[in-house]
């Protein structure tokens, strides 16, 4: 069990949703939260719901200097929680570069920019936590999700080369892998999502997962297995059965 007393934690896309969710699961255990995202108006509420002393920082994850300035201001950290993402369900028939490049920044690249912020510091003092944010759609590719699916591969990538560098050190790496969760991202699916969770379902899952030395948790678990379970079907056969 994680000792999180006066525990000092950034959460970065925590203005509503499994963010805000898992921020106040954090409060709940005794730790500082600092919710970071766009909009200072949610942040605000985000805080004020707390059950201890949080604060906030605005933050837009897509621009470097941004990022910086946010890192800077905040000061030192015990462990960052990355949440940010944006999604549009798409084909590749109906390409949207837009929302596509999108994706890629916020839900990849913007981690990029954050730990880049972060990772240094605490690999010099030889102590952090470092939660990243996958999901089961990056296990391998699906059909009407370019630009998601993509992306959350790449952050669950990055975490295990984090993971691989990081794991005989004082910095502990975690990446945590959900399913379907009801938000505003969610709501713009136009088909059954089995297993739809709550943010609060959610938060639980991963604070759980926090609290354990374990590596990678991917939930709900019977739903995970269909995803990590396809990674060993032939492409013949994957692609007959996902597309």
């Amino acid at each position: 069990m994680r000792d999180w007393q006066g525990k000092r934690y950034w959460l970065v896309g925590a203005s509503d949703g499994l963010g805000a969710a898992l921020a106040r699961r954090m409060s709940a255990a005794g730790a500082h939260v600092i919710v970071s995202a766009r909009s200072e108006d949610k942040l605000r509420s985000v805080v004020a719901g707390l059950e201890t002393e949080g604060s906030y920082q605005c933050v837009d994850v897509s621009d470097a200097e941004s990022v910086a300035a946010a890192a800077e201001e905040i000061g030192e950290i015990d462990g960052v929680v990355y949440l940010a993402g944006v999604y549009w369900p798409f084909s590749a028939r109906d390409w949207n570069a837009e929302q596509a490049n999108a994706m890629a920044d916020i839900n990849f690249t913007g981690m990029m920019r954050v730990m880049g912020q972060v990772v240094p510091g605490m690999v010099a003092r030889d102590a952090g936590h470092i939660v990243i944010t996958g999901s089961l759609s990056g296990f391998r590719g699906l059909p009407g999700s370019i630009g998601y699916t993509a992306s959350k591969a790449g952050t669950m990538s990055l975490a295990e080369c984090m993971y691989a560098d990081l794991r005989k050190t004082g910095v502990d790496v975690q990446v945590a892998n959900p399913g379907f969760i009801k938000t505003q991202l969610t709501d713009k699916n136009d088909f059954q999502m089995p297993f739809l969770m709550t943010p609060e379902e959610a938060a639980d899952y991963m604070f759980r997962h926090m609290n354990t030395t374990r590596f990678k948790l991917s939930f709900p678990r019977v739903f995970s297995l269909v995803f990590r379970g396809s990674q060993f079907l032939p492409d013949w056969l994957y692609f007959r059965i996902f597309s």
